[in-house]
This record gives C-alpha cells, sequence and structure tokens, in this order.
C-alpha cells in the first residue's frame, strides 16, 4: 500500500516537473500569448504614457487520475505580473468542474482537485481564469481560458466484448489455417505509455491450436485433426496490456471452435458375407432383405450408393437405397420357383455418392459383400389366366346375360379343383354373380349406363380342400350404352322479347343435350309442337347443327295485354331407337327503349306522376282532412240519433224466403231464395260477376231512384219456384206416415 502511495507520489512530481519546464517565462508569452497589452492616452499635447506588458503566469495544467491520498492535489497556481503580492487581487475559477472538482485560493491562486478523476469518463477539462480587485471586483485582466488534462494510469484490465466466441474449421486442414480473429479493447490512453498496448496469448487448447500475439488471430497448429475421432475444443485466449511485461493488467475469452466434416472416410461393410432366404410366393417387387455399409462421414458426405456388380441372381433381384436409413433394399425382380432353382448369390458394391479428390489417395472409396440367397418352398395359390378381365354388357339386359367368364389354375403338383366368388365389397348392390365352379358372371338386373357405366369387382380363386390360400383378379365391366335417353335443353332460361320487337328478328337459339353416351355424335332436330303449329308469335328454324334459331313473325306485343309466351318445342335424336321429348320455352314481354335496351320484365302498376308542387301536395292534404272531417261529423251526428251507422233497405230486412214441409224428408224440402237474386234476375241465368275477381262498390240505394223493374215477372219466378218446391214433397211424402200428398200447382 505504501508503495502504491509513493509511486502516486512521484508520478505527481514528475508531472508538476514537467508542467513546470513547459511553462518556463521564456516560453510563456510565444506558447500561451498570455501577457496583456494595454494603451491609454493621456489628454495633454500629443504626450503618450505606455503600460507595460501584462498576462497570467501558471505553472500547472496536468492531474494524475485515481489519485487516492488524504489532501487534495495541487494541480497548479495562478499568478498575474499586476500581483505585487499586497493581497489586493483575488483570483476566480470558473467552467468544467469549478468549485466542485477543482477550487482555487484566491490570495494564492493555488490551483486543487477535491475529488479523485478518472480520465476514463473525462480526459480534461476547460477552465476560466480571471484576476479582479478585491474592494472593487474590477477585472484587472481579461479572462483566460486553459486547460486541465487527466494524466493516465494503466487501471483498465482488457477485456473481449463478444466473447465468448464460436468458430469452425474443416478436419483435415493444414497447420497454420486460420480459424478466426478475437479483438480485446483497453479502455486506457493508448497515446501514453503502453496502458493500452495488449499482446495475445493461448492458455488453453495446445497443442492443437496457436495465437498470433499481435492480431489475435487464432491457426491451426496441428496436421490432420480428424472430426470422428474429436469434434469440439475449448480453447481459452488471453490479451494482456503493458506489452505483455509483468504488472500489466489482462483479460480472458473462451472460443469453441468445431471441427466440421469432410469426406474422408469411405463406406464399409461390417461382415462379408449376408445369407437372406425368399419364399417362392412372393410377388415383384417384395423386399428380401437388407444390408447397410457404414460411414461416419456426417450429410451429404455419408451418403452411399449401391449396386449388384456380379451373381447368378443379377435378373431375378434388384437393389435401392433406402434415402432415410441408408441401407440396401434387395427386392424380388422375377418370381422365382423352388422346383427349378434354390440359391443365388449376388455381389454388392457400396460407394460414396459424392467423392472429395483431396484423399483419392488414401484408396478407393468403395466396398463390397457378398450376399446368399435361399429360396422356400410355399404352398402355391390358385393364378388366373390373365392379371384382369374386362367385359362388356349392354344396359338394360335381361337378368342373366352372361357377362364374360374367368379362369385359375392351381401351380402346384396337385392341380386341385378351384372355387370361385366374389367379393361382397367390391358388389356391395350385388349387380353381378359367379358360377363357383366354372367362374361365368352373370347379371342379377338390368344395369343403366346414366347411373353407373362402369363396374368394377374383384373375384377370388380358392383350392378346394386347399391350406386357404387364394388369389383375386380384377375385373372390370363396360355397360354398353343404348339410346334410352329423350333429349332435352341444354339450358332452362327465359327469353326476353322487347314489346317493341321488329318482326324477323332472331331472339334466342336453343340446344340440347342428352344423357346417353355420344359414341357416334348425335344429332338432335328441332320443331314447333304440333300443338303449336298455328301460332302467329314465334317460328323456328333448325340449323341443322344440334341447335335451333327462334324468330318472332309479328310486331306489337304488349306487356298489358300478355307479358308471357309459353313456345312447346319438339327434340329429335338420332339414336336407336330414336327418342324425342317436348320441351317449353318460356318468353317474357320486356319494356325497352329505343336501343332495345331492356327496362322491366314485370306488369307494372299505374305509378302517379312525380314532382308535385308543393301547392298541389298542399291541396292534397287540404281535401284528405276535409274529407276526415265529415267522415267524423257523420259518425257522430248518428250516435246522437241513436241510429245504426249502415242503412239497409227496408225490402232487405228479410234475407230469406224460407218454406217448411213437416211431412218432408228433412234438408232435402227445405229451399231458401235469396232477395238479391229475385231483384236481379239477370244473377239468375249465372251472369253476375264475381266479387273475388274484381271488387265492386256499392251505394246506398237513395228513395225514388230505383231502377224500374226488369222485363222478367218476378212474381212469376217466385210461383215457378214454389210449384218446383212442392213437386219434391210430393216426392219426399212417399217415406212419410201421411197419405199421399197430391201435387201443388199454382194458377
Amino acid at each position: 500500500m505504501r508503495e502504491g502511495l509513493g509511486l502516486q507520489v512521484f508520478l505527481v512530481c514528475l508531472g508538476m516537473a514537467v508542467c513546470s519546464h513547459a511553462s518556463m517565462p521564456q516560453n510563456h508569452a510565444h506558447q500561451r500569448g498570455l501577457s496583456l497589452h494595454r494603451h491609454k492616452e493621456r489628454g495633454k499635447e500629443g504626450q503618450v504614457l505606455h503600460r507595460s506588458k501584462r498576462g497570467w503566469v501558471w505553472n500547472q495544467f496536468f492531474v494524475i487520475e485515481e489519485y487516492t491520498g488524504p489532501d487534495p492535489v495541487l494541480v497548479g497556481r495562478l499568478h498575474s505580473d499586476v500581483d505585487t503580492g499586497d493581497g489586493n487581487i483575488k483570483y476566480i475559477l470558473s467552467g468544467e468542474g469549478a468549485g466542485t472538482i477543482f477550487v482555487i485560493d484566491d490570495k494564492t491562486g493555488n490551483i486543487h482537485a477535491t475529488k479523485t478523476l478518472d480520465r476514463e469518463e473525462q480526459a480534461q477539462y476547460t477552465l476560466t481564469a480571471q484576476a479582479v480587485a478585491r474592494d472593487t471586483n474590477k477585472p484587472l485582466e481579461p479572462p483566460s481560458e486553459f486547460i486541465v488534462k487527466v494524466q493516465d494510469i494503466n487501471d483498465n484490465p482488457p477485456e473481449f466484448l463478444h466473447g465468448p466466441y464460436y468458430a469452425s474449421v474443416p478436419e483435415m486442414s493444414n497447420v497454420g489455417t486460420s480459424v478466426m480473429q478475437v479483438t480485446a479493447t483497453d479502455a486506457d490512453d493508448p497515446t501514453y505509455g503502453n496502458s493500452a498496448r495488449l499482446v495475445y496469448s493461448i492458455l488453453q487448447g495446445q497443442p492443437y491450436f496457436s495465437v498470433e500475439p499481435q492480431t489475435g488471430i487464432i491457426r491451426t497448429a496441428l496436421p490432420n485433426m480428424d472430426r470422428e475421432a474429436r469434434q469440439e475444443y475449448d480453447v481459452v485466449i488471453q490479451a494482456k496490456d503493458m506489452g505483455g511485461h509483468m504488472g500489466g493488467l489482462s483479460g480472458t475469452t473462451e472460443v469453441k471452435i468445431t471441427l466440421t466434416d469432410v469426406n474422408d472416410n469411405p463406406p464399409k461393410f461390417p461382415q462379408s458375407v449376408y445369407t437372406m432366404s425368399v419364399s417362392e410366393d412372393k410377388v415383384p417387387g417384395e423386399e428380401v432383405g437388407r444390408l447397410k455399409a457404414k460411414d461416419p462421414d456426417l450429410g451429404e458426405n455419408g451418403l452411399v450408393l449401391y449396386r449388384l456388380i456380379e451373381g447368378d441372381g443379377m435378373n431375378m433381384f434388384e437393389i435401392s437405397v433406402d434415402s432415410e436409413t441408408q441401407e440396401a433394399v434387395i427386392k424380388l425382380k422375377k418370381p422365382v420357383d423352388f422346383e427349378a432353382k434354390r440359391t443365388y448369390t449376388l455381389r454388392v458394391e457400396a460407394s460414396n455418392k459424392f467423392e472429395d479428390p483431396r484423399f483419392n489417395a488414401w484408396g478407393p472409396y468403395k466396398d463390397t459383400a457378398t450376399v446368399k440367397i435361399m429360396v422356400e418352398d410355399a404352398d402355391e395359390p390358385p393364378a388366373f389366366t390373365s392379371p384382369n378381365y374386362t367385359f362388356e354388357v349392354e344396359e338394360n339386359a335381361p337378368n342373366g346375360t352372361v357377362v364374360g367368364r374367368v379362369h385359375a389354375r392351381d401351380t402346384d403338383v396337385a392341380n386341385s379343383p378351384i372355387r370361385y366368388m366374389i367379393l361382397s365389397y367390391t358388389d356391395v348392390d350385388q349387380f353381378f354373380t359367379i358360377d363357383s365352379e366354372k367362374g361365368i358372371i352373370k347379371t342379377t338386373r338390368p344395369l343403366d349406363r346414366e347411373t353407373q357405366s362402369w363396374h368394377n369387382i374383384s373375384v377370388s380363386a380358392a383350392e378346394i380342400g386347399g391350406h386357404h390360400q387364394d388369389a383375386k383378379v380384377r375385373v372390370n365391366i363396360k355397360v354398353k350404352d343404348l339410346n334410352d335417353n329423350a333429349p332435352e335443353f341444354a339450358a332452362q332460361n327465359d327469353v326476353l322479347v322487347c314489346e317493341n320487337v321488329a318482326p324477323g328478328k332472331l331472339i334466342e337459339t336453343v340446344s340440347a343435350v342428352d344423357k346417353d353416351e355420344m359414341a357416334h355424335r348425335q344429332h338432335f332436330r328441332f320443331s314447333i309442337a304440333p300443338e303449336a303449329a298455328n301460332n302467329h308469335n314465334f317460328t323456328l328454324k333448325d340449323n341443322r347443327d344440334s341447335t335451333a334459331s327462334i324468330f318472332v313473325t309479328r310486331k306489337g306485343f304488349s306487356r298489358m295485354t300478355q307479358d308471357i309466351y309459353f313456345l312447346p318445342i319438339e327434340i329429335n335424336d338420332n339414336g336407336v331407337p330414336p327418342m324425342s321429348s317436348t320441351n317449353t320455352l318460356t318468353i317474357r314481354v320486356c319494356s325497352c327503349d329505343s336501343r332495345d335496351t331492356i327496362l322491366s320484365c314485370n306488369v307494372e302498376p299505374f305509378i302517379l306522376p312525380a314532382g308535385l308542387s308543393t301547392g298541389a301536395l298542399i291541396a292534397i292534404l287540404a281535401c284528405i282532412v276535409i274529407l276526415l272531417a265529415i267522415v267524423v261529423l257523420f259518425v257522430a251526428l248518428r250516435r246522437q240519433k241513436k241510429e245504426p251507422l249502415i242503412v239497409f233497405e227496408e225490402e232487405d230486412i228479410r234475407e230469406n224466403i224460407i218454406t217448411y214441409d213437416d211431412e218432408g224428408g228433412g234438408e232435402e224440402d227445405t229451399e231458401a231464395f235469396d232477395i238479391a237474386t229475385l231483384q236481379n234476375p239477370d244473377g239468375a241465368n249465372g251472369f253476375l260477376p264475381r266479387k273475388d275477381i274484381k271488387p265492386e262498390l256499392q251505394y246506398p240505394t237513395r228513395p225514388g231512384t230505383r231502377p224500374a223493374a226488369n222485363s222478367v215477372d218476378v212474381d212469376d219466378f217466385i210461383k215457378t219456384r214454389i210449384s218446383d218446391n212442392m213437386k219434391g214433397t210430393r216426392i219426399a211424402g212417399r217415406h212419410s206416415k201421411a197419405d199421399t200428398v197430391k201435387e201443388l200447382t199454382m194458377d
């Protein structure tokens, strides 16, 4: 502790000596230019008084950082040449840190630092000094600015700001291959001494890596480092200041170095001979076995290719690569027969998919192995004579129609009989049946091509009394088309025609479709149905290309007269047998402008003209109010007189004249007469308009204004109806207890 304090005192003294030398009198005026020159004229006959030069004199400008002594550090002393030492001058200090960090003795001009300074926080301070008269505070000299610099010491160790570091280098790299560069920083002043002069060294990671002392570049130090032997290395790098000499401060960082893979290893089979077996009932494409050559390299460097290079089974087997496991997969290429050959031998070669020519000198990057395959005997299922069957049958064919026949045989020596059956899940609706012994397929119902044009079923064949092994085959049945569907319009759209359409104008082109198969390119013919052949509104032209054009034959259509027309059109196809249908074309009459642009196709109600003036609207409202007032007044007067609101004529009080016959048979002897009908004989003949068609306005009949009697005699009409009623009573009286009633007549 005492040694450190003594060093600091020495540095302070050294700084003061340097500063004193820098502020010697011979350099003072030249370096600082602080001498004050004043000239003052006196008011007498051209005499001029000259003052001598005056200026500041100071001898300190530096202070050492991190001083921890008990007393404030003397930074320096300010002195003016006008100061005679009588104490009449007061020194004032202002600027950065004045009064807090730096204080001045206003009598002597000595400046002290009261706090510990850190150059890394602030390297210099700018201050201003001034001398004033102590009694008047008037400036004696102009303010003078000076700088106090904080002198650096080695108090900051080097730091690696971005550690820890991660780097990679390919395996098998040459000695001196650059891995990465690490850089440390030192907060000390690089322009003063060796406090910030750094030297790098490696503390951990030898002998595999080295570091350049001046640059911090890490390089490989050993050749042929193998990733498969060791992949990761932890390296510790040190940075030391003071040029690496004793007493310097240091910092360390960790660097994790990973060796990346290169293709430096060939594939190798773990064993030289492999044995596999395959049953003779295996089908081509099935897997026989697997083998794998190991390659410790990674990624694409470890990809392996396999191929068959020799052997008597090269035509019977094939080899491929499983991309996920990198295994060689041997599959059956052709069926094997135990009775024909029981053993096969293959030679398999494994090689790298990608090769690195740098390592070709190390030897061939491939390996081989022998594979022996043993054929096993098996009870084979029946075999169909064809891998699949395709038959045709006409639609609507009767039940029991023969579709076709499938055939299978037993390949074993026993040659057992075969039993056939249709797999139910392939013929859910049971359209077909099969003869279990002969394999003949028949229909069970008529088939409709438009519902289903193809039927795909599966038939199985099994040995009778065998080991329950069966064979399956696909049977495709095509339903041949018959012309059993009539043509119809391709689109059911309404046709729009303008009221002012010109005669002969084309208003629509129609086409047809047919659900039947167009194997022979069907053609359609169009004509107006016979029931509409005499219409005078539209005509049809068959274009002989399965389309027809509709033309207008007259002008002057009116929506108010008729807004919709129905034109029946007959369509015929050329199938065998030919089919036809009648389709109705709906034609709507529309309102159009002069350019035949459709405006409306609906019946429009009467609309009052818009744009009524304000006066007209007021008049209409006034009329409505007056009418309402009249109605209210009329109702009030009626209530005051206690009379009914609706006036009935005296003649209408009796609504019906009803006749009864006590000896009759009930309702048959009752007949009513409507007075309204008697008053209007025309209604009796059925000419009274229906009220549900057109509303009628009825007004009460005023006295004296009744219409004259009609030419029909009401009295005669009543007598005739009564006579008819009496005749009905005579017939009904036959079933009563009274004697027979004679027929009544009225003269």
